[in-house]
C-alpha cells in the first residue's frame, strides 16, 4: 500500500483517475468485440450447423442478461464494502473460460452453460464494477469519463468485421477459443488498474487539492442516498423503467441486426457487418458528444430526445429495403444509444451520489434487464411466428417513445436527512 500511494500521489504526472478510464476501456472494447456486438454474428452459422430455431439461438442472449441484472444488488453490494478489482479479475477468468468451453459445445444445453459462465464473468468483470469505480474518482467531470470509458464498447464493436472474417474462415469455434485466450491476455493485466476510492490513497475525485477540513465531504456537496432510501424515491423506478424502455431497442438490435439485413433487406453478410461498423461509429460519436454535453445541459431533457430517435430509428429499420434505409438507422440510432447510455449512468450518480452507487445501480439491474432480455427473446419468437421483424420491431418503437415520458417525471428528489 505505501509503494501504491506513493505512485499515485507522488509520481504520477497524470491523475490516476485517468489511468481507471483507460484499464475500463480495455475491458470494454473486449466486451464489445468478442460478446455485446459479436453474438448477433454468430448466430447463422449456429443455426447452420445446428439447427436450432431463431427464438432458442437469441434466447441465450437474454439469458446473459437476465444472469447479469439478478447478480446486480448482491454484486453492487460487494463493490461498496470491498471494491472492484478483486471482483473484476475474477470476473475476467471467468469471461475466458466460458468462451472456451464454448468452443467445444455439442448440444443447446451445452450453448446456453456456455453463455451463463461468460454471463457470470462478464458482469463480474463488466460495468456495474467500471461505472462504480469512475463515478467514485470523478464528479465534475463525472459523464466525460464514463463516456470516454463507454467508447471502448463501441471500438470494440468495429472489430465485428474481423470476427465476421475470422467465423467465415476459421469458423465459429475457432474464433470462440481465441476470442477467450485474448480476453486472459488483456483482461488480466487491465484489472489491476482499479482502484475503488481516491480517498483511500489521500487524492480527491477529479484531481481536486486535499483539504483536510473538507477531504470527507462530497465533491459539490453531492447527495449521499443509501440503497434503502434511493429504491424509496420515485426517481430511482421513473429512470429505471426509462433505462428498461430504451434497451427493449438496443438489446434487440444487438441480437438480430445482422440476420434481419441479411435474410429481410438483402445484404451479404460482410454488408451488414459493415453496417454494425458504421452504427459504432456513431455510438462512439454519441458518447463522447454525450460526455461532453451531459457535464453542461439538463442530462435528463437530452435523453427524453435520445429515446424518441430510437423509436424514429427502429421503426426506419423495420421497413428499411436499401443499404441507404439500414445506413440512416445506423446513424440515429447509434447517436442515440451513444448519448443516452453515457448519460444515464451519470445521471444516476447525480441523483443519489457515491455512498452507494454500486448497489443502487445493482438494484437497478433488476429492472433493467427487463429490456434488455425481453426484447430479443420477443423478436425472435415473433420472427419463427411470422417470418419476419417487422411486427417486432414497430411495439418495441412503441415501448422506447412510452419510456419518455418515465424521463420526462423523474425529478431528481430531495437529499435524504
Amino acid at each position: 500500500m505505501p509503494l501504491v500511494k506513493s505512485l499515485l500521489i507522488n509520481k504520477e504526472p497524470l491523475f490516476f483517475g485517468w489511468w481507471i478510464v483507460l484499464g475500463s476501456y480495455v475491458i470494454q472494447v473486449l466486451n464489445g468485440a468478442l460478446l455485446f456486438h459479436a453474438f448477433s454474428a454468430y448466430i447463422l452459422p449456429l443455426q447452420a450447423e445446428f439447427g436450432w430455431s431463431r427464438a432458442a439461438v437469441s434466447g441465450v442472449f437474454s439469458l446473459v442478461r437476465a444472469e447479469s441484472g439478478l447478480l446486480g444488488p448482491l454484486q453492487g453490494w460487494a463493490i461498496d464494502r470491498y471494491g472492484p478489482r478483486a471482483m473484476m479479475r475474477a470476473g475476467i477468468v471467468l469471461f475466458a473460460a466460458g468462451y472456451l468451453y464454448f468452443s467445444r459445445i455439442d448440444s443447446l444445453w451445452g450453448f446456453y452453460a456456455a453463455f451463463a459462465l461468460i454471463a457470470l464473468g462478464s458482469s463480474l468483470g463488466g460495468f456495474i464494477p467500471i461505472a462504480t469505480t469512475i463515478t467514485n474518482w470523478f464528479s465534475r467531470r463525472r459523464a466525460a469519463a464514463l463516456g470516454l470509458s463507454m467508447t471502448g464498447m463501441g471500438v470494440g464493436g468495429l472489430l465485428i468485421p474481423l470476427v465476421v472474417w475470422s467465423l467465415t474462415h476459421y469458423g465459429w469455434r475457432d474464433t470462440a477459443f481465441f476470442s477467450g485466450l485474448a480476453i486472459l491476455v488483456l483482461g488480466l493485466p487491465a484489472t489491476q488498474l482499479m482502484r475503488h476510492r481516491p480517498e483511500d490513497y489521500g487524492l480527491r475525485p477529479d484531481g481536486d487539492a486535499v483539504n483536510p477540513d473538507t477531504a470527507t465531504d462530497e465533491p459539490g456537496d453531492e447527495p449521499r442516498f443509501t440503497a434503502r432510501q434511493a429504491l424509496r424515491t420515485p426517481a430511482f423506478w421513473l429512470l429505471s423503467t426509462s433505462h428498461s424502455s430504451a434497451l427493449f431497442v438496443v438489446g434487440t438490435v444487438l441480437v438480430h441486426q445482422i440476420p434481419h439485413m441479411v435474410e429481410h433487406v438483402g445484404l451479404s453478410q460482410e454488408a451488414a457487418a459493415a453496417n454494425v461498423t458504421l452504427l459504432l461509429i456513431f455510438v462512439i460519436g454519441g458518447q463522447l458528444c454525450g460526455g461532453w454535453v451531459g457535464d453542461r445541459i439538463d442530462k435528463r431533457l437530452i435523453m427524453v430526445l435520445c429515446m424518441w430517435m430510437h423509436a424514429a430509428a427502429l421503426i426506419l429499420f423495420a421497413h428499411a429495403d436499401s443499404r441507404f434505409d439500414t445506413a440512416v438507422f445506423a446513424a440515429v440510432h447509434g447517436t442515440a444509444w451513444g448519448i443516452r447510455g453515457t448519460l444515464i449512468n451519470a445521471i444516476r450518480a447525480d441523483y443519489f451520489g457515491r455512498a452507494s452507487y454500486a448497489t443502487i445501480s445493482g438494484f437497478a439491474s433488476l429492472i433493467i434487464m427487463v429490456g434488455m432480455t425481453t426484447g430479443p427473446l420477443f423478436a425472435g419468437f415473433l420472427h419463427d411466428l411470422t417470418g419476419n421483424y417487422r411486427q417486432a420491431f414497430m411495439i418495441l418503437a412503441g415501448l422506447s417513445a412510452l419510456g419518455s415520458v418515465a424521463l420526462m417525471l423523474a425529478r431528481k428528489p430531495a437529499k435524504p436527512q
